[in-house]
């Protein structure tokens, strides 16, 4: 080869080097999806899946490390093709009356809160879907942070889990699963986060995970009423629907998603949801002084609910500063009651917890917490 043709051969430039595979986050995996990941990815026999999926859903296990009955290879092959991702705790807040708060950071900065609520009989934790909420409710300190993405199944199940190892330490129990209620009260829109939520009910109620029963599940909404339908159908878990007004005026005025599905179109989704025997429908109503809690709106709430299996829960409203609203005081939401109970619709007032840590009804909101970034993520 001459050195003219030598020289003018074109100059190749180095392929790039190709991008690391993503990693599977497995604790969001059902059974089903995590033995195909198994046997498919992995190359390693079913029964497999079942061990890993204990270690993570009844151990609540952080790390592969901890997978001691796994062979070291196959811990290591999890190592490279998958990763669990737990939730940092990072503030713990403890109430006069027991319960404890605890805000999470999620593996890009974010903070949620869940909220711990021991009793005599049952041990409740309050979680949370979704960091912020894009429902605007004007009473509720979520709302006022807008929605920045939505929770995984797996960011969903490790509250559940995490504070399960909290409440053993710090109660002595040796059970692995200490808490035996679950309220999806907490931070978001639980049906605007429809299909990671599914996947966490799933995994909750599993018998290879937590195994926690459908009667200890409450799952509440503001009134998104075509996912309510899809709720009845693919879950069978309890619904609450957060009510908080007896006329569409009031209810628009607070609670924009009535804007779109009202009084009338929410209660109509509720006569046929699909209820198991003996069961009924809570409906939350939030008492705010001079807004929703005159005899008038007692009257009307009694009618509204005409024909459909309900229990009411009465809330006296949890003041956020800033916010413009007041609570209805002891003695006037016992009156409303009455009302409702001459009625004959079954009225109970709930006695807020963790009010002096910011922990009960409408005030989860991480108050001076700079999360990163403004944008809306679903």
């Amino acid at each position: 080869m001459s050195e003219t043709s030598a020289t003018s051969l074109p100059v190749t430039e180095p392929l790039p080097a190709p991008a690391p595979a993503k990693l599977v986050d497995v604790a969001s995996l059902s059974m089903e999806a995590l033995t195909r990941f198994v046997t498919e990815e992995l190359g390693e026999r079913a029964f497999r899946a079942p061990q890993v999926y204990r270690w993570l859903h009844q151990r609540g296990a952080t790390s592969f490390d901890e997978m001691t009955d796994l062979s070291k290879a196959l811990r290591e092959k999890l190592r490279t093709r998958a990763e669990i991702i737990p939730l940092v705790k990072d503030l713990e807040q403890r109430s006069i009356d027991g319960t404890i708060k605890y805000r999470w950071k999620t593996r890009d900065g974010r903070f949620i809160e869940s909220v711990y609520m021991p009793a005599e009989d049952r041990r409740t934790l309050c979680v949370s879907t979704q960091v912020g909420c894009a429902m605007a409710c004007s009473f509720c300190m979520t709302g006022t942070m807008g929605l920045k993405r939505n929770l995984t199944a797996s960011e969903i199940v490790a509250q559940v889990h995490a504070v399960n190892r909290e409440v053993r330490k710090n109660e002595g129990h040796e059970t692995l699963r200490p808490l035996s209620n679950l309220v999806f009260m907490g931070m978001g829109e639980p049906l605007h986060n429809f299909e990671n939520l599914k996947t966490a009910l799933a995994i909750l109620q599993s018998q290879d995970g937590p195994n926690f029963s459908h009667r200890h599940i409450t799952v509440s909404t503001v009134g998104l009423v075509p996912m309510i339908e899809r709720f009845g159908k693919e879950t069978d878990v309890k619904l609450a629907i957060s009510l908080n007004a007896s006329t569409d005026e009031q209810r628009s005025k607070t609670m924009p998603v009535n804007r779109k599905w009202n009084i009338a179109a929410l209660l109509d989704a509720c006569r046929t949801f699909p209820l198991r025997q003996g069961r009924r429908i809570t409906f939350e109503y939030v008492l705010i002084k001079g807004f929703n809690d005159a005899d008038e709106d007692a009257h009307r709430l009694i009618e509204l609910l005409k024909g459909i299996p309900v229990k009411v829960n009465l809330i006296p409203y949890n003041e956020n500063p800033g916010l413009g609203f007041h609570t209805t005081g002891e003695e006037r939401a016992e009156e409303f009651r009455a009302i409702l109970a001459d009625g004959h619709v079954a009225a109970y007032i709930r006695r807020n917890r963790g009010r002096d840590i910011a922990g009960a009804c409408g005030q989860l909101a991480n108050r001076g917490e700079t999360q990163p970034g403004a944008e809306t993520q679903t």
